[in-house]
């Protein structure tokens, strides 16, 4: 399979890491280009362009370090923060917007009343792609 656009949506967590190397390694061959976004969820009670200082800065600091991870891979990486009152419609309004070939998320291993949970903004994704997604689970001994 080629892939020349990959949109990996990040959090903040290992599983991140993993997918951006990852998508550099799968677009390399052909060159192809990669956008990491971080979405920042804004509770209904604030309006939706709200400044909300602390998240925005942790959202530019997991972009910075998604941008070294691939510098590491001798990758560029674009990258774009949003705000949106969800995440799952928002990656998928994304990756239509970009015409991207796949989605590439990393998971980090949660529970949920004693049993492992995706949460909601990967069913959403799955679901509503508009193109392939690739899961990366990260593993949890």
């Amino acid at each position: 399979m080629k892939f020349q656009r990959i949109l990996v949506p990040v959090a903040g967590n290992e599983a991140d890491d993993e997918a951006i190397k990852l998508a550099c390694h799968l677009t390399k061959r052909d060159k192809g280009k990669i956008w990491a976004i971080y979405v920042i969820t804004v509770s209904r009670t604030l309006p939706l362009d709200a400044e909300i200082e602390p998240e925005k800065i942790k959202a530019e600091e997991i972009l910075d370090h998604a941008k070294s991870i691939a510098e590491e891979q001798d990758y560029e990486v674009e990258t774009d923060l949003l705000q949106s009152r969800e995440a799952g419609p928002t990656i998928v309004d994304d990756a239509v917007e970009r015409e991207v070939d796949l989605i590439l998320m990393g998971v980090k291993y949660k529970r949920r009343f004693g049993q492992f949970n995706l949460g909601s903004v990967v069913p959403y994704v799955l679901e509503n792609a508009p193109c392939r997604v690739i899961l990366y689970h990260q593993y949890a001994a």
